[in-house]
């Protein structure tokens, strides 16, 4: 039987580990396959580096467009990343008729409906397993292995670089900027560290979830982000004191509004086996109607981890690949004539419980004006505590909520903050008890 040519777009850190799977395993492949699945060209700005990690007789070239548009080649691999060139070769790729295998998340949560809609009109497939949390098959999971579920919700630590600087905060108290700093000298942190640290990296994974989910289109344009950056030591020792882990979590659910679909710091029970992920890993939970709550853990990022995920792709496109397009497993998991238009809820409609950190003057009736105006917005407290301040005269209120919608919430931080009593803003964030 004749081989499954594969053209590979970007020989980078994926690509290369691409490309090691691909030759490493070739003979594992080909049992699984029934055909041998041959790497035969590569596009690579630098050619040289290309041909020494591609090895002897792949043909390596300049121009993306060669590979995308090359009669022989079967499947199109695109690891460049972002939403320029890459989405010119992915088209041109579908409209040649190519099935694409991508790990492109920006991509897909930014241009997915245009290019699922395309790759269908063309009857091929686009795979993008490496797209969401690098070896984790959480895609794989949610289009098939739970497909007899409704999804009720997902939560997510889906931003290796985050988790990694909040362990570290966690562990050693120590302050933001120095992590930070640590995380860019050791690889983890680019040297502009906005795409991860500000929620946009975990957001565009969390749309592509919550379409597959809830069989929705990709709308990362009505997601909620609130990075990190501004989180103090003090807050995740305040919170690991009531028995919390503060990780960025992504976190879609559906409720009878609509869908949620926000990024953020948030509190989780130190009992939660999501709450003990810790350095660089990943881990997504999700909570099905008939089976519960589950959760997978792995490597979210990296050269082979992300490979592995990849290459499970291109295994899967060249099983599928002589299937009649009505029988294979739907892009987003529902056929393309049922997607639902469902409502993607503001923020300040969200129901959530909530930690708030407030500086006081040190004087008697302060605490009673704080449960005065919570109370007349319907916020009961679960627990609070109160520390010294760094300033004389001044001291810190720790409050836990119990859950309420988010403008209640938002009302009463505006009157605490309007309290001459209260020196400076309110931190807020959210918690998530993740057990229902």
């Amino acid at each position: 039987m004749e081989p499954i040519r594969v053209g590979l777009l970007g020989v980078g850190t994926v690509g290369s580990g691409t490309a090691t799977v691909l030759k490493r395993n070739a003979a594992e492949i080909s049992r699984r396959v029934g055909r041998d699945l041959v790497l035969t060209m590569a596009a690579n700005h630098d050619l040289e580096y290309a041909r020494q990690v591609v090895g002897e007789g792949v043909e390596v070239v300049a121009d993306g467009f060669a590979v995308a548009r090359h009669p022989d080649i079967d499947i199109v691999i695109e690891l460049i990343g972002g939403t320029g060139i890459a989405k010119e070769l992915v088209l041109a790729a579908i409209d040649s008729g190519k099935h694409v295998v991508t790990a492109n998340k920006k991509l897909l949560a930014e241009h997915g409906n245009e290019i699922f809609a395309r790759a269908q009109a063309k009857g091929v497939i686009v795979a993008f397993e490496a797209a969401v949390a690098g070896g984790i098959p959480i895609i794989k999971a949610l289009r098939e292995g739970l497909s007899a579920n409704r999804i009720e919700w997902i939560a997510g630590i889906i931003n290796g670089t985050s988790n990694f600087i909040l362990t570290e905060m966690r562990e050693k108290g120590s302050a933001f900027a120095d992590v930070l700093a640590e995380a860019q000298r050791l690889g983890y942190a680019e040297a502009d560290p906005t795409f991860d640290i500000e929620g946009h990296d975990a957001a565009h994974k969390l749309t592509i979830m919550a379409a597959i989910a809830y069989g929705i289109p990709m709308q990362f344009d009505k997601a909620y982000l609130e990075g990190i950056s501004k989180l103090t030591a003090r807050d995740i020792r305040y919170a690991e004191e009531l028995g919390y882990r503060i990780k960025l979590l992504g976190i879609t659910r559906r409720t009878a509004e609509g869908v949620e679909l926000r990024v953020h710091p948030t509190l989780i029970p130190e009992a939660r086996l999501i709450a003990n992920v810790n350095g660089v890993m990943n881990a997504v939970m999700v909570k099905g109607d008939a089976v519960g709550a589950t959760m997978y853990y792995g490597a979210g990022a990296g050269s082979l981890p992300t490979a592995s995920a990849v290459v499970a792709d291109i295994i899967d496109v060249a099983r599928l690949a002589t299937a009649d397009p009505e029988h294979r497993v739907p892009h987003l998991a529902f056929q393309p004539d049922q997607l639902a238009d469902l409502r993607i809820l503001p923020i300040d409609e969200v129901v959530s419980s909530y930690y708030l950190r407030v500086n006081v003057i040190d004087r008697a009736g302060v605490l009673a004006e704080l449960t005065q105006i919570l109370a007349r917005e319907g916020i009961s407290i679960e627990a609070l505590i109160q520390k010294g301040s760094e300033r004389e005269a001044e001291a810190e209120i720790v409050l836990l909520t119990h859950s309420v919608v988010e403008k209640r919430v938002n009302a009463a931080i505006a009157q605490i903050e309007a309290l001459d009593s209260v020196t400076g803003a309110v931190t807020r964030l959210r918690m998530e008890a993740l057990n229902s």
